[in-house]
C-alpha cells in the first residue's frame, strides 16, 4: 500500500504497508494473525507494543533479513490485520498465540522480541514455553510480577501508567481515541517518545489510521483492562503465581532512560527473574520507542547481542 498523507478514514488503510517484507495470514491459538516477513535464517518474532502493530518493526525487519535472519513481525490479537476476537486478550492466552505463530512457521523455536505489551508477553510466553523461546529481547517493559508490584507499591509508576487508569471505564476510552481520527494517539505517541527523536507527522497518521480500524481501539485496550482488574481475582494471583519461576534463555533488556510510561527502575528489578546471562542496556536520551526513536543504534545493538548468543 503507498503512503496517503490525505488519508484520514479507515476505509482508506490497509495495514498490509508495502516494503520488501512478504504479508501472509497465519492461524494460530484458534484464531487468524497476519504477519511480514523477511530473509532467511534463524527465526526472530517481533512483537509490538501499544499504540501501535507490525510497522513498528519496519527498520528492524529489513536490518534482521541482511544479517541472515528470517524476521517476522506479527500482528497482536486485536490489531492491525489479524482477527478481533470477542474474547482472549489476557496474557496467558495471548503468549500462547505467539507460540502458536512460531509453530505455525514451521520452526520449533525462535528468538522473541517483544516491545511495551508485547513484551510483557514475552516474558510470558518464556516462562510458559521455554522450549519454544530461544533467546529473548524485550524493550521498554518488566517482568509480569516486576510491573505488578510497581503498580501496586511505587506512586512514580503508578502516575506514569494513569493512561491504562483511564482504560478501565466502559466505552469511554474507545470514544476517546477515536475522536479526531484518533488524534489522541499521536498525542501518547509524541509524549512517550524522547524530545530528540519525535516522531513525524506521516508516522503519526499510519498509527492514527491504524487504531480507527474496525474495532481496534476495544481490542487493543482489552489486554489492560484484565491487566488492571485482575490485581485482586483469582485469575490474577494464578497468573502472578504462573510467573514466579526463573527464566533459563539468554535475555538482552533494552530501555530507554526517559521512558516516561514505564520506568526504568521498574523494569530493572525484572533481572531477578532470569538465571541465565542477562544483559541490561539503557539507552541515553531516548524514550518508550528505541527501536523507532534511534533504529539504527537498536538494530545494532540486537544484532550484536545475537551474534554473542547464537548458541
Amino acid at each position: 500500500m503507498a503512503f496517503d498523507p490525505a488519508a484520514s478514514s479507515a476505509d482508506a488503510f490497509d495495514p498490509r504497508i508495502d516494503g520488501p517484507w512478504t504479508h501472509r495470514d497465519l492461524a494460530a491459538n484458534g484464531a487468524r494473525f497476519h504477519i511480514a516477513e523477511l530473509g532467511e535464517g534463524p527465526l526472530v518474532l517481533l512483537v509490538h507494543g501499544w499504540p501501535q502493530f507490525w510497522w513498528t518493526w519496519r527498520h528492524q525487519l529489513t536490518a534482521l533479513a541482511a544479517a541472515g535472519y528470517r524476521a517476522v513481525a506479527v500482528d497482536l490479537r486485536g490489531v492491525g490485520g489479524s482477527d478481533r476476537t470477542p474474547r482472549g486478550y489476557d496474557p496467558s492466552n495471548m503468549a500462547l498465540d505467539l507460540t502458536g505463530v512460531i509453530r505455525s512457521l514451521g520452526s520449533a523455536d525462535a528468538t522473541v522480541v517483544g516491545h511495551d505489551w508485547g513484551g510483557f508477553l514475552a516474558w510470558t510466553a518464556a516462562a510458559m514455553r521455554p522450549a519454544v523461546v530461544r533467546r529473548l529481547v524485550v524493550v521498554s517493559s518488566a517482568h509480569p510480577r516486576s510491573y505488578r508490584r510497581s503498580l501496586l507499591t511505587d506512586r512514580r509508576q503508578i502516575v506514569a501508567a494513569d493512561h491504562l487508569l483511564g482504560f478501565q471505564r466502559p466505552w469511554m476510552p474507545e470514544r476517546q481515541l477515536a475522536a479526531g481520527n484518533a488524534e489522541l494517539v499521536a498525542q501518547f505517541l509524541r509524549e512517550w517518545t524522547g524530545p530528540e527523536h519525535q516522531p513525524s507527522e506521516k508516522e503519526l497518521l499510519t498509527y492514527r489510521q491504524a487504531m480507527m480500524l474496525s474495532n481496534t481501539r476495544h481490542c487493543s485496550i482489552e489486554p489492560y483492562r484484565w491487566l488492571m482488574r485482575s490485581m485482586g481475582r483469582p485469575d490474577g494471583f494464578q497468573f502472578s503465581r504462573r510467573m514466579n519461576r526463573k527464566l533459563r534463555v539468554p535475555t538482552l533488556h533494552v530501555h530507554g532512560e526517559d521512558d516516561p510510561v514505564l520506568l526504568p527502575e521498574t523494569a530493572l528489578s525484572s533481572g531477578a527473574y532470569v538465571d541465565a546471562p542477562y544483559d541490561w542496556r539503557p539507552l541515553d536520551g531516548i524514550g518508550h520507542y528505541p527501536h523507532e526513536e534511534d533504529p539504527d543504534t537498536f538494530s545494532g545493538l540486537l544484532l550484536e547481542w545475537l551474534k554473542a548468543n547464537q548458541h
